[in-house]
């Protein structure tokens, strides 16, 4: 008996393109694609900024503005009028936390100061010199430095990284210099090759992280361009680090410590980077 024929397949529609396929690209096997994306998609967007680079500005995402900090108290002491007594003294213990703090509101002001003061000098200079202030794109300190930009007319970056606990950009960066970042190395390279100038404030082991690895890189002349670093508040520097017990014990050499300077307000660290910067750059 002659076997039944099989009916002709369908006609297939075309299978969708590898570099269109969300469940392969967002996969591991298309890790080093979007490193790769990472990195190049930057690029292309600088290749058409002129600067001749950035100021880079580093420090705490929970370093309050003096309106969010009068909000955080308000709030605080709002509930501690209709709180039970269990509920009291967590509240307390809230808002003496929060009175702690309040010092470092000092350091989101004088960030948006200098930011401020060295985008207006940038502005002064040709197109192609000029010095974009570069942040990490959140809240606290990298708002501050994108705003102080933002209040002088000039443009700004915002490097931000995503995380658990949402990290939004901040509204003051320059929207088409708004990056979103998923590789915390990709982000740090990008911070690293355009920066011609780093300033530390205070912050916590993001901060750290970073201030650090571009010590190293500096210091094993991995990066060989001259680069003024500083950091911002001699107080908080000297109380976290004791570079020079570093320095005394051989852990670093005693040149390392000519790595950085410091600074304590907006006026001395804005002389110091523009006289720096001038020499450097011819500005």
């Amino acid at each position: 008996m002659k076997k039944a024929k099989k009916a002709a397949p369908k006609t297939l529609e075309r299978a969708p393109k590898a570099y269109k396929d969300l469940d392969f690209l967002n996969g591991k096997d298309a890790r080093i694609i979007r490193i790769l994306a990472e990195y190049l998609y930057p690029e292309q967007k600088f290749r058409h900024i002129p600067m001749l680079g950035t100021i880079a500005m580093f420090g705490s995402a929970r370093i309050r503005s003096e309106e969010e900090f009068d909000a955080a108290e308000n709030k605080l002491k709002q509930q501690l009028l209709t709180a039970k007594p269990k509920e009291k003294r967590t509240l307390e213990a809230q808002l003496d936390r929060l009175y702690r703090q309040k010092h470092f509101t000092n350091y989101y002001n004088d960030t948006v100061e200098l930011a401020e003061k060295l985008t207006a000098w940038s502005l002064t200079l040709p197109k192609s010199k000029r010095l974009l202030i570069c942040s990490g794109g959140g809240p606290g300190i990298m708002e501050a430095a994108n705003r102080g930009a933002y209040n002088a007319g000039g443009e700004s970056i915002g490097f931000n990284i995503s995380l658990p606990f949402e990290q939004f950009p901040n509204p003051y960066i320059t929207p088409e210099l708004n990056f979103e970042f998923h590789y915390f190395f990709i982000r740090k390279f990008w911070f690293m090759n355009l920066a011609k100038a780093l300033i530390v404030f205070p912050g916590g082991f993001g901060t750290m992280d970073e201030l650090f690895e571009l010590l190293t890189l500096v210091q094993t002349q991995k990066i060989t361009k001259e680069m003024p670093i500083m950091l911002y508040g001699r107080e908080f520097w000297k109380n976290t680090f004791n570079f020079e017990y570093l320095a005394d014990t051989g852990m670093i050499s005693q040149e390392d410590l000519m790595l950085f300077h410091y600074a304590d307000n907006p006026e001395e660290a804005f002389d110091y980077l523009k006289r720096e910067l001038s020499r450097i750059y011819k500005l």
